[in-house]
């Protein structure tokens, strides 16, 4: 079994599709969305100080093509 993925708020994802090359492209209400350069879109729910559940975590990091276990080390 794998280990679990880590608690991360909005604001420390934001920092992490940042660091891949993504950049602030618009937002509604609670959610803003995120390009990268070569067409891939991440939407990210903008609550204050709470946590992604690991389900939605897992899909932002899909969405954005990022490897998970980047996050687990």
């Amino acid at each position: 079994m794998s280990p679990r993925l880590p608690h991360l708020t909005a604001r420390a994802t934001v920092q992490i599709v940042e660091a891949e090359g993504f950049r602030f492209d618009r937002q509604k209400g609670s959610h803003a969305v995120y390009l990268h350069s070569d067409g891939r879109r991440v939407t990210i729910p903008m609550h204050a100080n709470r946590t992604l559940g690991p389900g939605l975590l897992l899909q932002i990091l899909r969405d954005a093509d990022i490897d998970p276990d980047t996050l687990r080390r």
